[in-house]
């Protein structure tokens, strides 16, 4: 009887961290370049000093969904969406690299170039750096071109090429940060090299790979899920108290 008892409570609290999965997933429904994070179930064996005879549940997140988000358009100079597999490498502290679709770049007042997190977006020797100008245009293999301010509109010129890298789904894992990064058993260790095979759209961004209508199908299968564990623990205690009563008018 405690046997039931204890696997119920245990898959509530953890019926209660697979909502908490979803419920993130679907507040980033719109959120560019997201993936969604995976949440699976399964039954564990409760260990120690005893008969093996107890088992328990466990909610765990055992990845992220890479599959590729719909296409935007936004005609911005600056929006770019990777074409098929492939990441932008990005800066979140000096010296860590780290890798995202989100394309949504920007320069700052300083003239280094960042994704919509505020993120330096790494090039050839690091961060990129824009120099003052009237018009910047990213090719398709990542190459920055910029009008100098004050140049004819048709001068243009070669200012860095975005780092653009393919290591593998294998290979990278999501942080809680929402970035990716080498696994630490991951084939090469250290900052990846460019991927000339890498390619990206300009004016367009990707958007995030949730179903809003999944997602909101699955919190109310897991809603369910909750309560009849919630029922399975007071069906219980009900046994508990029934086979109580019992012994006591023997």
């Amino acid at each position: 009887m405690d046997r039931s008892l204890y696997l119920s409570m245990t898959g509530a609290k953890q019926n209660m961290y697979a909502q908490q999965v979803n419920a993130n997933n679907l507040a980033n429904a719109d959120t560019t370049g997201f993936k969604q994070d995976f949440a699976n179930a399964r039954s564990m064996p409760v260990y120690g000093e005893h008969h093996p005879s107890r088992a328990y549940a466990m909610t765990e997140n055992p990845g992220a969904d890479l599959s590729h988000g719909p296409m935007k358009q936004t005609g911005r100079s600056l929006d770019v969406a990777i074409k098929g597999d492939g990441w932008l490498a990005v800066e979140p502290e000096p010296g860590d690299e780290a890798y995202t679709r989100a394309g949504s770049l920007q320069v700052d007042a300083n003239g280094i170039l960042r994704n919509g997190e505020g993120l330096p977006v790494m090039g050839n020797g690091g961060p990129v750096a824009v120099p003052p100008a009237d018009k910047i245009e990213i090719g398709a293999d990542g190459t920055l071109s910029v009008v100098p301010a004050g140049a004819p509109s048709d001068q243009l010129v070669e200012v860095d090429r975005l780092k653009l890298v393919d290591p593998g789904e294998d290979q990278i894992q999501k942080g809680d940060d929402g970035l990716f990064r080498l696994k630490p058993d991951a084939d090469q260790q250290g900052p990846l090299q460019p991927d000339g095979d890498v390619q990206v759209v300009s004016g367009f961004l990707e958007g995030s790979n949730v179903s809003p209508v999944e997602s909101m199908i699955q919190n109310l299968q897991l809603s369910r899920q909750y309560e009849m564990q919630v029922k399975a623990m007071q069906t219980a205690d009900e046994n508990s108290q029934s086979v109580a009563r019992l012994l006591q008018d023997l």
